[in-house]
């Protein structure tokens, strides 16, 4: 008999590489640095019909708003991608309550302080949202970033995913920032009006 060749073609392997660099992301935002040492970073991945359900959500949650053409334009772009990784804050309140920082870069003094303040919705998250919480969102968006980055995988961080996402619920997280991911020949995230 013959030589058998086994092949696996461009686009297949384009797909299969970005889920798995979708989960290495994942892995860098959970490991990521974390202020005290509590972790209340949740992410979760999307692709397929899913990406089209969430392009949909953030036209619909874009058309109430003042900067709804970059919502629609995001829209456009996360259904041109292949698969997005959300990255979320399941919570908003200082951390270590018990042994409170009191930092007061909240507004609110200190911690307790910033407890008694009746949680208010804003058009996209609510708030307020404790300093430190919101620096390891960052500090775990630019990870998860990074990761993409070494694997030459284009991406980009959109704000305009995340209202859209939680009102998906797919998520427990409060604040969600998303980070679509391409593979084509040209960079579909930064080729825009």
């Amino acid at each position: 008999g013959g030589i058998r060749m086994a092949k696996i073609k461009d686009e297949k392997a384009e797909l299969e590489g970005l889920l798995a660099v979708a989960k290495a992301m994942a892995v860098a935002a959970r490991t990521a640095p974390k202020a005290r040492g509590v972790d209340a970073i949740e992410t979760l991945m999307v692709f397929d019909e899913d990406l089209n359900v969430l392009a949909t959500t953030m036209e619909e949650h874009g058309a109430k708003s003042a900067i709804s053409e970059a919502f629609k334009r995001d829209a456009n772009s996360v259904r041109k991608s292949l698969v997005a990784l959300l990255v979320g804050l399941r919570d908003l309140r200082p951390k270590k309550v018990e042994n409170p920082l009191d930092c007061g870069a909240c507004g609110h003094g200190d911690c307790a302080g910033f407890l008694k303040v009746k949680t208010r919705e804003g058009k996209d998250f609510p708030g307020p949202v404790c300093l430190f919480q919101a620096v390891d969102l960052g500090i775990a968006l630019c990870s998860a970033a990074s990761v993409a980055d070494r694997f030459h995988v284009d991406n980009r961080m959109m704000y305009t995913i995340g209202g859209p996402a939680r009102e998906l619920g797919w998520m427990k997280s409060q604040i969600i920032i998303g980070i679509p991911l391409s593979c084509s020949g040209k960079n579909i995230y930064f080729d825009r009006n």
